[in-house]
């Protein structure tokens, strides 16, 4: 087919059906380019995701460089000279403890020489509830299910020594290096006797197999929790991290955590979401949020949450996060959850909410039971003309029964069987400022509802 001249200049005079043919032409090249921006936002996706939620070593360490160097020599000293050693790794919960061990274990680990003889055990307080369990998977993940078999030990020391015994290749200068990585290492010590703890300590001074003991807790008075037999084994090395960098270095993490890396396949649009990336660093409106998120917390967890509810908005259609996705990220990151139950209520829940509020005003946040509640809704009942309120007491009953179950209400005390529910004496767990805020908020509200929530008390 060809075109007339006429038509080349402007496409909006050519032929209804050569317009057809460029429309066909723009969406298809469109959905090629979909395509691609999707398979690149799948691993985009994948990379950062595994960046955020599994402290994947992968960038520099702020703050800590000086820990860094202190941890990883004592893991060289294990691993290359066979010295045994003991360290506990202090901070509060997300502080990057985890991070650090991650980064000097991938450093030790690229020695050719230790990667081929060091064994790692990894042990969680939360999961190893008792020292039998814990015994379980140390045989578990030093495989020696099979050299155990069916053999009877007569103590938790006898059993964990054999375990030991049985890495050693001949002498003790050619044993295996064994690295133990206790996390929540506080729970550990309301272990009975506190038995694991003190064979491992007994071990690394006793130097009979070269091993490291690491452990990793938020509490500062973790010696305090251990038994005098143990903390006398124990070598007192104490590494806290405490989250000492400012907030230029604050934002230098966030770019770091957002950019590709080098490697990334499709070249050109990581340079464009790098480009992106740096360009949002340099935001007034991103600074604002992450200024308001530093001064909250520190900890690189709840920085974490935030690129990772950001990055859930990036689609094929939106496929470079802008500073709206970080602003309704943070949005979301600082909701409150108890105030977000509140829109979900019906409108019977919600007056008995009301009704709690203004027992909570009248008797200065004494307890009060379903009874009371009851009669205070009864008092706006009778007040309007109408009864689209009037409920029947069991209705209402069971209304106060699934604010119970939401956690809206407590308790004050231990329900006995004989009690009456009724008479019950509970607690609203919600403030006069969040009812207000969610009754803002809550989908058609009526509005003598709203009214009876705002007026004052002298009617009552």
């Amino acid at each position: 087919m060809v075109c007339r001249p006429e038509f080349l200049g402007d496409p909006r005079k050519a032929p209804a059906r050569l317009q057809g043919f460029q429309f066909v032409e723009m969406s298809n090249r469109k959905s090629k380019n979909n395509l691609l921006h999707g398979e690149s936002l799948l691993q985009i996706q994948r990379i950062l995701r595994e960046r955020f939620c599994h402290q994947i070593p992968h960038s520099n360490l702020f703050g800590v460089q000086v820990q860094y160097r202190h941890l990883l020599e004592l893991l060289k000293r294990t691993a290359i000279h066979g010295e045994s050693n003991s360290v506990l790794i202090v901070g509060p919960r997300g502080s990057g403890k985890t991070m650090l061990i991650n980064h000097a274990l991938k450093e030790l680990m690229e020695i050719e020489e230790v990667s081929e003889n060091v064994l790692q055990v990894y042990l969680n307080g939360l999961l190893q509830i008792n020292d039998k369990i814990a015994l379980k998977e140390i045989t578990r993940q030093l495989h020696l299910e099979n050299v155990v078999g069916d053999k009877v030990f007569g103590s938790f020391a006898e059993n964990f020594s054999f375990l030991l015994e049985a890495l050693k290749k001949g002498d003790r200068t050619s044993s295996c290096p064994v690295i133990f990585i206790l996390d929540e290492f506080d729970l550990f010590a309301h272990h009975k006797n506190q038995t694991l703890l003190y064979n491992l300590f007994d071990i690394a001074q006793s130097a009979q197999t070269p091993i490291a003991v690491i452990g990793l807790t938020c509490r500062l008075d973790i010696l305090e929790l251990l038994e005098k037999r143990v903390k006398s084994r124990f070598s007192h090395r104490q590494i806290h991290l405490m989250n000492s960098f400012g907030f230029p270095q604050y934002v230098k993490i966030f770019k770091e955590q957002l950019s590709l890396p080098p490697e990334f396949p499709d070249k050109l649009f990581a340079e464009k979401w790098n480009q992106t990336v740096q360009g949002l660093s340099e935001d007034k409106s991103v600074r604002e949020v992450l200024l308001k998120h530093f001064n909250v917390s520190k900890n690189l967890r709840s920085l974490h949450m935030l690129l990772m509810l950001a990055l859930n908005r990036v689609t094929a259609s939106h496929p470079l996060m802008t500073a709206a996705d970080l602003m309704e990220a943070a949005q979301l990151c600082s909701m409150d959850s108890k105030a977000n139950v509140v829109h979900g209520l019906s409108v019977l829940e919600i007056c008995l909410i009301i009704a709690m509020k203004h027992l909570n005003d009248i008797y200065e946040e004494e307890p009060f039971n379903f009874q009371m509640v009851y009669n205070e809704f009864q008092k706006f009942v009778q007040r309007k003309a109408h009864s689209v309120y009037n409920f029947e007491k069991p209705v209402v009953l069971k209304a106060f029964e699934h604010l119970q179950q939401l956690e809206l209400i407590k308790p004050v005390e231990r329900t006995s069987v004989n009690s009456q529910r009724e008479y019950q004496l509970m607690k609203l767990l919600l403030d006069n400022t969040q009812i207000m805020n969610a009754l803002q908020k809550y989908p058609n509200c009526p509005t003598d509802v709203r009214q009876w929530a705002t007026s004052s008390l002298s009617w009552l």
